[in-house]
């Protein structure tokens, strides 16, 4: 059974900066990609951001671009989210996903955790 457990939420003013983490575990497919989306109270989920297995190409949505940088270390079968000049708007549960290597679906979803910043 495969499992993802994000980690490294909290509350912080704008303009600071957090690391989430997402561990995977279990048994999965080979060259798996990895995502990052966020749900905020009363909205739908929505894309963060995208890793392939090897790190070589990855895609953020406009809002994020030029703050957070996704990355993973397949050794430690984590993926990570270094988000930087948070903003209040970014206040959402973040989960991350595993998916096929195109990143064009994913399978299996983490808990999430949360993230608040306060203005």
């Amino acid at each position: 059974q495969v499992q993802l457990v994000e980690s490294g939420g909290g509350l912080v003013q704008a303009g600071d900066s957090l690391r989430l983490s997402c561990v995977v575990s279990g048994r999965t497919y080979s060259n798996y990609a990895m995502g990052w989306f966020r749900q905020a109270p009363g909205k739908e989920r929505e894309f963060v951001a995208h890793i392939s297995w090897r790190g070589l190409a990855t895609h953020y949505s406009d809002s994020v671009k030029g703050r957070f940088t996704i990355s993973r270390d397949n050794a430690k079968n984590t993926v990570y989210l270094q988000m930087n000049s948070l903003k209040p708007e970014d206040t959402a549960v973040y989960l991350c996903a595993l998916g096929g290597p195109l990143g064009d679906h994913y399978d299996y979803w983490g808990q999430g955790t949360q993230v608040t910043v306060s203005s």
